[in-house]
């Protein structure tokens, strides 16, 4: 049923049979169209092609219909009309399914590391101003200098505790290191882990090795499905991750140029939440990224309901487009209407911003690059159904599939090697042993007459520190988190503070008597 020639991908009819040609596939894509139009199902469409070329295949999960492409399709009576109406006969397919979810409950565990998120991506996902963004390069610039392990997020919350503590000395090195700004940091991460992000963070990583991967059976390309269903009640960390995993694929892939067919092809629905509200910096980056990774054989390809949700510098390099229906009610609308229309090859025979606005559900505007990569003239195509199961898979068969992976216990259990929680917490204990009064010297009040002295902690203030200590509750000397060293560090300040303040006083008294 397919309908694929070699090297290309067979999407639907026009007057004519509508191709993704894949040698140009890396040249990225777009599929818009409002709620209810057919975006799923043409999204499915495409990745079975990519799939059944033995392209791997990476997407988003948004409700969870795609998972029937693990299963082989049924002739439901719309799939065998349309077969009928663009001639091709209908035969069921199955394909090579991975399923993955961040909080590893509806698929493998996705996890990725502090370090390998970065700065940048952290202060998208925390919603950090400029000001805590640069203190949180601070805390990357420091961990690394000092051969810390950034792995999870205790090992952020042991650094910030740790750069709070010796704020003043790194302010002579980094510029102004406040500890009010370090708090703010640390009341977003709060946030964050409340979210479930703290399941996101940690080993084993992610190998992008691992989504690449062609199935030895049927020589298809495996599907990477996200279950991204709870991952949109929390859009800024989806959008983050996906970010992450395209600067990762940037990384780690050779320089191929432009191959016969991709390595990999990324489907990024809804894909309007990684624009919004975006830094300049952020938006620099996604339109970096987009431009280079072709050449490492990637292709890349959004899908939102509107064309003006991606910016105008990032929408100049999807060749590769298909458009449904949009609703011109208002004029922002109508405005989407002109723009998706103006960015198509005009065809004469066509009103392309009239066509818009009266497709049917699974007709769309097409216009696929061709020859030396010039777009072709758009037309209006019925697109080709899938061969795989439309709709979702029962849990019962998604957890069957999870079961049977390949991927099957390598990344189900969490690792927690040292990095920076262990190696702080270790130096905050041997300086707390270090620092400890002498054996009889406790810093607790002894027994003995009236009139003896009154020993008090090290930490100074003889009786009158003893008695501010008890008030600002300086921690005692026992194991402490750094946590509790940035406490007891401000205890005892304050309390220094205020009897320097208090024997300023007194002592000023007597001179005047």
């Amino acid at each position: 049923m397919s309908g694929d020639i070699d090297g290309k991908i067979f999407v639907g009819l026009s007057e004519k049979p509508e191709y993704l040609t894949l040698k140009l596939a890396n040249r990225h894509g777009l599929a818009t169209g409002a709620t209810g139009t057919g975006k799923t199902v043409t999204l499915q469409t495409l990745a079975e092609g990519f799939s059944r070329a033995g392209v791997p295949v990476f997407a988003a999960d948004i409700k969870g219909d795609l998972s029937g492409v693990s299963m082989p399709g049924e002739g439901q009576e719309w799939i065998l009309k349309r077969c009928e109406e663009i001639g091709v006969d209908y035969m069921p397919d199955e394909f090579p399914v991975v399923f993955w979810d961040l909080f590893g409950e509806q698929g493998h565990p996705v996890r990725a590391t502090v370090s390998e998120m970065g700065p940048l991506l952290l202060a998208r996902l925390m919603n950090l101003n400029d000001v805590q963004e640069g203190v949180l390069n601070v805390v990357f610039r420091i961990a690394d200098e000092q051969g810390l392990l950034l792995l999870d997020l205790k090992d952020l919350r042991a650094m910030l505790a740790f750069t709070a503590e010796n704020a003043s000395k790194l302010t002579t090195t980094y510029g102004n290191v406040s500890s009010a700004t370090v708090g703010a940091i640390q009341r977003s991460l709060l946030v964050l882990e409340n979210q479930g992000a703290d399941k996101f963070f940690g080993e084993p990583a992610l190998k992008i090795s691992d989504l690449m991967r062609v199935d030895r059976r049927s020589g298809y390309g495996t599907i990477n499905l996200l279950a991204a269903d709870k991952l949109m009640g929390s859009p800024q960390l989806y959008a983050s991750f996906l970010l992450w995993l395209l600067s990762e694929l940037f990384e780690e892939l050779p320089e191929v140029g432009d191959p016969d067919k991709p390595k990999i092809v990324f489907f990024f629905d809804e894909a309007h939440l990684l624009f919004d509200e975006a830094p300049k910096a952020l938006l620099q980056k996604v339109e970096q990224v987009v431009r280079l990774i072709r050449s490492k054989g990637v292709g890349v390809y959004f899908v939102t309901q509107n064309p003006l949700d991606v910016p105008e510098s990032v929408l100049a390099q999807l060749g590769n487009r298909v458009q449904h229906a949009l609703r011109a009610f208002t004029p922002r609308d109508q405005k989407a209407v002109k723009a998706a229309a103006d960015t198509f090859r005009p065809n004469p025979k066509l009103n392309t911003a009239q066509v818009i606005t009266e497709l049917g559900k699974g007709e769309a505007l097409i216009s696929m690059l061709e020859g030396n990569g010039t777009p072709s003239m758009v037309e209006r195509t019925l697109i080709a159904p899938p061969a795989g199961r439309v709709g979702p898979v029962t849990p019962e068969l998604r957890k069957l599939a999870i079961e049977r992976s390949p991927l099957k216990g390598i990344y189900d259990e969490t690792l927690d090697r040292e990095s920076a929680y262990e190696v702080l917490t270790k130096r905050a204990e041997e300086n707390a042993a270090d620092e400890a009064p002498p054996a009889g010297k406790s810093g607790t009040v002894k027994p003995g007459p009236a009139n003896a002295p009154v020993e008090a902690d090290a930490g100074g203030g003889g009786l009158l520190g003893s008695v501010l200590g008890g008030i600002f509750g300086t921690p005692s000397r026992g194991r402490m988190s750094v946590g509790e060293q940035v406490t007891r560090q401000v205890a005892r300040e304050v309390t220094n503070q205020v009897t320097k303040a208090i024997l300023r006083n007194v002592l000023g008294g007597a001179r005047r008597r």
